[in-house]
């Protein structure tokens, strides 16, 4: 028998298989599964250039997959100017005074990461940023991605001033005299964004993707949809297939541009094509934004925001109207992409779901396996369409806590009624449908144990010791291994992850403990000490 390339044993292997097995083993060669069982199982498979890794109690898991994210600009706030880590005014704006002197020479001051919590009303002032860089443009994207924040300087160079108008799909935040206030709130931020902020390079873009591969290896995952990819980012995902670099396994989320019409099919069509049938690289999705989100009162609901808020902003936004969406989506379906559908509020969500009964009517069944992420607010008598319509729900649990930012600037603009209701796991998961896990990093952290911990408790990872809001829609651990592993493996189709199987491909991560022993510690503190894709040890924690 031919030995294996590389052996674990002693350990607890979960393989996330049909049946939920356990093992001791794993014997992996030519980047394919070809054994699992007992230590003595595999024992025979050892050969002189077999590695072989004794694990000492710890877990194997399936390689986890991330069904919603966004490596590129993530690794980009990480190369630029990066307030991910920091929380109050002062924090952020020492820091942007810091990178503005160490970094002299640079035309703009780019990054993001900042929170809505650290401003009134969370809106940040353009005087703040003066304060500190007075002389050279600054545009930062908050931890959302929803709103920009920009000094007088980039106003000035944009041209933008109280003339100037609000765009169809987003709002300049004002001062009383009607001018810019310095907050861009979803598609003003973008159409400043791509206006007016030098653009990045695909050699930067390649840069950023290879850095956020490490970061996410290190975290165990070895697969992930990218969930808003533009003609350049594509390009240097290819280039980075091209030259050997890409050990993930990548489905790019091609991005539909809401100020476009159904023109724009052909040249999706043609990216799919230019990107053929590759083995790390697929590119038959299509992403289409909805909505925005309840923190901005951008999310569409069915009924207005509360008080001062539904005065102001009524039911929210809608990017794509619901006839256009139906026309888009039928079409895409029709030409074999999956669809990829963000709706956060449950106006959104149920317009989502039409669009995929109306594709269903009009072409049929098929196996696209279309997904709507997020869906913070759905209304509770559309979570059964879900398993009706073969509609994959993508959550990110990490945002299913009571933390500052629900009780400051969600609760009062949903309403206690809605609130109540968000992120309702428990009933997705009781209804039958397939639920794919997503971090939607740089947003949150893409930090699956972490995302696991706040599904499987409901409470925050920074205050532990609270409360679990809303704890009936909590899920066993089990359940929530699966999302992340089978489950965004099924959205990816990706038929050969996702568990732990003989014949299967050999993607797997090396848990520092055991899940599922709670006297282990808690599960948001676990870490990857190796993590395997396709046969290949793509990270190996220090001391591990």
């Amino acid at each position: 028998m031919q030995p294996a390339d590389l052996i674990l044993m002693g350990g607890v292997v979960y393989t996330v298989d049909a049946a939920r097995s356990w093992a001791q083993a794993v014997a992996v060669r030519d980047g394919t599964i070809v054994a699992i069982g007992t230590d003595r199982d595999v024992a025979e498979l050892k050969g002189p250039a077999s590695e072989v890794v004794e694990l000492g109690g710890r877990m194997v898991l399936p390689g986890f997959q991330d069904a919603h994210v966004h490596p590129a600009f993530a690794a980009r706030n990480l190369l630029q100017l990066n307030l991910d880590q920091l929380s109050t005014l002062t924090e952020y704006l020492d820091a942007i005074a810091a990178y503005a002197n160490t970094h002299p020479d640079i035309p703009w001051i780019t990054g993001g990461g900042w929170s809505i919590t650290a401003f009134p009303g969370g809106i940040p002032a353009k005087a703040d940023l003066d304060a500190v860089v007075p002389d050279r443009p600054v545009f930062l994207m908050n931890t959302d991605v929803h709103s920009g924040w920009v000094n007088t300087k980039a106003l000035e160079i944009a041209g933008w001033d109280a003339r100037t108008p609000d765009p169809w799909d987003g709002r300049i935040e004002r001062d009383t005299a009607g001018e810019p206030a310095g907050a861009l709130i979803e598609g003003a931020a973008y159409t400043f964004l791509e206006r007016f902020v030098p653009p990045t390079s695909r050699a930067l873009w390649r840069e950023c993707l290879l850095l956020a591969q490490r970061e996410l290896h290190a975290l165990g995952i070895t697969g992930w949809q990218d969930a808003w990819v533009h003609p350049e980012l594509l390009r240097a995902y290819r280039d980075m297939d091209d030259a050997g670099e890409l050990t993930a396994r990548v489905v790019a989320a091609l991005w539909w541009d809401r100020h476009l019409g159904m023109e724009q099919v052909d040249e999706l069509l043609a990216m799919r094509e230019a990107t053929g049938d590759r083995e790390r690289l697929r590119a038959g999705t299509v992403k289409i934004m909805l909505d925005g989100c309840p923190e901005s009162c951008t999310a569409a609901m069915l009924s207005p925001y509360e008080g001062r808020f539904g005065d102001a902003h009524g039911r929210g936004i809608t990017f794509v109207g619901s006839e256009p969406l139906i026309e888009a989506f039928t079409s895409l379906d029709a030409h074999g992409f999956q669809v990829h559908q963000h709706a956060l509020g449950d106006r959104a969500v149920r317009m989502a779901l039409d669009a995929v009964a109306s594709a269903r009517l009009t072409n049929g069944p098929n196996d696209a396996r279309h997904h709507i992420a997020h869906i913070q607010t759905p209304d509770p008598a559309d979570i059964s369409r879900l398993r009706a319509l073969g509609v994959v729900a993508n959550v990110q649990p990490l945002w299913a806590c009571y933390d500052d930012a629900m009780a400051q600037i969600t609760v009062p603009r949903v309403g206690e009624g809605r609130y109540n209701r968000m992120y309702p796991l428990a009933d997705i998961r009781a209804s039958g449908a397939v639920m794919a896990g997503g971090s939607d990093w740089p947003v949150s952290s893409p930090n699956v144990f972490q995302q696991m911990e706040v599904a499987v408790t409901r409470v925050s990872l920074w205050a532990r010791e609270t409360p679990a809001w809303g704890p009936e829609q909590r899920l066993d651990l089990a359940a929530t291994i699966a999302a992340f592993t089978q489950g965004s493996a099924y959205v990816n189709h990706d038929d050969l992850g996702g568990s732990l199987e003989v014949g299967k491909r050999a993607d797997l991560v090396v848990v520092d403990r055991n899940l599922f022993d709670a006297s282990a510690g808690p599960i948001g503190d676990a870490r990857a000490d190796m993590t395997v894709a396709g046969g290949r040890v793509v990270h190996r924690a220090q001391g591990a």
